[in-house]
């Protein structure tokens, strides 16, 4: 996959999350310029496209133009568009965003942000020297990517790289996926956040949670302690599965201050065969973006 150089990425892409949308127009491999409406998680899969679509205009898109297109949720190789967590993007159920990204925009590829972020670390940020890694996002949920061989892991069903609905033995709890006791249940957001209120700490969030771990208050840190200790665990799940070399921690929980060496020293209880190198993310907000085109480019090339 080292036929597409960074620096050959020109055109436009985009990235519909939870709770924003940026679009951007990206000239040799750099944001140039990016644009952020807030999402409405409850609207249908059409008004997500018009949202999209409003934001490309105004950076002077025009139909055809190279196109890559970042969802939360499952994609599948149909380019269906699916929720897999009923708390995430609920209006969306088998959407066919392929056909109708084609119909209002021009030939487009679509694929989930985790993956899209994942295929840009893999490529020109962290993983760039490495041949097993996986991008690990942790905020809201926990996602991730898998790039081995250079090469974006997928599947026909577009569930491949959903890395948090793995089971994890901190967990006992529903996930959003409809699987009990995973990974994303207790280390991310939504998660934090419900084991502070089963905790009596009812009402608050998971930045709230990380304030008052900062503050030095005991049941916060615990709860942040044991949300790194899941990912410390799937990463060694991970590893015995793909023997990764190398991983990059992204989103808004796993860059967040002291995150990451909590991982790190999570990690350090697992035999060393079980312990890639654990990194941040290189690209931040621009690598779903950034990853997204790429995906498109590259089927472009023979």
């Amino acid at each position: 996959m080292k036929d597409l150089p960074r620096n050959a990425l020109t055109g436009f892409a985009a990235d519909l999350g939870g709770t924003k949308i940026a679009a951007a127009r990206i000239e040799n491999g750099m944001v140039i310029d990016r644009l952020l409406a807030p999402t409405d998680s409850a609207a249908d899969p059409e008004a997500q496209i018009a949202a999209i679509r409003a934001l490309l205009d105004r950076l002077g898109h025009s139909e055809g133009a190279p196109l890559g297109v970042a969802v939360a949720g499952r994609v599948d190789a149909a380019g269906a568009w699916h929720a897999v967590n009923r708390g995430t993007l609920p209006a969306i159920l088998g959407f066919p965003l392929q056909q109708a990204l084609a119909r209002d925009l021009g030939a487009a590829t679509c694929l989930n942000d985790a993956a899209a972020a994942a295929f840009a670390e893999g490529l020109y940020g962290a993983g760039s020297a490495s041949d097993n890694f996986a991008y690990i996002t942790v905020s809201t949920g926990v996602g991730g990517g898998l790039v081995i061989g250079n090469r974006l892991i997928s599947s026909a069903n577009g569930l491949a790289g959903h890395v948090g609905f793995v089971s994890s033995r901190f967990a006992g709890g529903p996930c959003g996926s409809g699987r009990m006791a995973t990974v994303e249940s207790i280390a991310g957001g939504r998660g934090i956040a419900s084991v502070a209120a089963a905790s009596g700490h009812e009402g608050i969030d998971a930045r709230a949670v990380f304030n008052a771990a900062l503050e030095g208050q005991g049941w916060a840190d615990r709860i942040v302690a044991t949300s790194a200790s899941a990912v410390a665990s799937l990463i060694g799940d991970l590893t015995a599965i793909l023997g990764l070399d190398t991983v990059a921690m992204g989103g808004s929980i796993g860059l967040a201050p002291g995150y990451i060496d909590r991982t790190r020293a999570a990690l350090s209880d697992e035999p060393d065969l079980f312990r890639p190198r654990l990194v941040l993310a290189e690209l931040g907000h621009d690598a779903p973006l950034i990853g997204a085109l790429a995906a498109h480019l590259r089927k472009e090339i023979p």
